[in-house]
């Protein structure tokens, strides 16, 4: 072999294994599913010098797509829509489970147990076609990415599980607790938002949730005259009340999945001078999810209402969240909470406010 040759397989060689060691880098990066397919399709694109990269995900039935994402010239679309596979080349493809080069482009089904989907990149006319050598590229970086895509999948049935057993969960504590002490069902989306705002990752921001749905389970066991009180509570009523958050994680903490929920809703009552409860934390001491929620729970209580406090409008409630920051509230959460405020229609709030 000469000392060329040697160095062109030396240099492609090189190029395999940095595509590999790119494609494991991208499938532990994240946790969503659209990401990740996006991420692979610009990766792709790179990898192969591909002007154009179609990543489909297919049903059970191999007859539907359920996410497809494309990437052209740059252009990202992404559609999650359940769609009839129409082309007649896809179709073969995810039924026959073999790849194909076809002019300028290159088919490589993804396969798991079963194929789950496939891959089209494809050149312009002008450039080079693909050949045998970027066909077995393609099959040895498909591993990285079907693990990839197959944990994720998993992980969203199982998180609907979850999701399907929480609101069952939730849906018990609201038969015991009043209607006046509970959530709006747009709460959660609210705590959401200021998170995302926040730019909060995504594995945080589904912990939120599930604290959000459930930061209150502990009221179920505040006695009915107490919870429904709505003169001066006394002193060993309000100490009953505080201990709701700790109750709460008894209940909960059983649970594996809710393991990082768990300290949210301990110290959702906590407050930013420290003067808050269970365990009166301060500042950052109050794990950042009890400190977003703590707003978002405020804020619904005041335009809400409750037996106890007059309901106010959404103008007042906002300022009075403006007032409070830096003593009750963490001033970071509530500028993050006042520019969602902007965007999203707290009107709502009045909707679900009809009694």
């Amino acid at each position: 072999m000469s000392i060329k040759s040697y160095s062109i397989l030396t240099k492609k060689y090189k190029a395999v294994v940095s595509a590999i060691h790119s494609m494991y880098r991208l499938v532990i990066s994240t946790f969503n599913l659209h990401d990740l397919i996006m991420r692979l399709s610009k990766t792709l694109c790179q990898i192969f010098n591909a002007q154009y990269c179609m990543i489909m995900l297919v049903d059970p039935t191999r007859q539907y797509s359920v996410l497809k994402c494309v990437v052209k010239k740059k252009k990202i679309t992404v559609s999650e829509k359940k769609l009839p596979i129409l082309n007649k080349i896809e179709m073969n493809i995810v039924k026959s489970a073999t790849s194909l080069r076809h002019n300028h482009g290159l088919y490589i089904p993804l396969i798991a147990e079963d194929v789950i989907g496939l891959i089209y990149i494809s050149r312009e006319k002008k450039e080079k076609p693909f050949d045998v050598y970027d066909q077995e590229i393609m099959m040895t970086l498909m591993e990285p990415m079907v693990i990839g895509i197959r944990n994720l999948q998993l992980y969203k049935e199982q998180e609907k599980i979850i999701m399907g057993s929480i609101k069952s969960l939730v849906t018990l504590l609201d038969i015991r607790v009043p209607q006046e002490y509970t959530h709006s069902p747009y709460f959660s989306r609210l705590v959401s938002a200021i998170a995302h705002q926040m730019q909060i990752d995504d594995r945080s921001v589904q912990s939120l949730q599930y604290a959000s749905m459930l930061h209150d389970a502990g009221k179920a066991d505040i006695p009915m005259e107490i919870l429904t009180k709505t003169t001066k509570l006394t002193a060993r009523e309000r100490m009953i009340i505080k201990h709701h958050p700790v109750k709460g994680v008894e209940m909960l903490r059983h649970l594996q999945i809710l393991k990082p929920a768990i300290p949210i809703i301990m110290h959702h009552h906590e407050k930013f001078n420290g003067t808050g409860y269970p365990s009166r934390l301060k500042g950052k001491q109050i794990p950042l999810g009890s400190r977003i929620m703590a707003v978002a729970d405020a804020f619904e209580a005041m335009v809400y209402g409750r037996p106890y406090r007059e309901r106010m409008t959404i103008e007042n409630a906002l300022n009075e969240i403006k007032n409070k920051s830096g003593t009750q509230f963490d001033p970071v959460v509530v500028e993050a909470f006042l520019k969602i405020a902007k965007k999203l229609n707290l009107k709502k709030y009045l909707k679900y406010n009809v009694k």
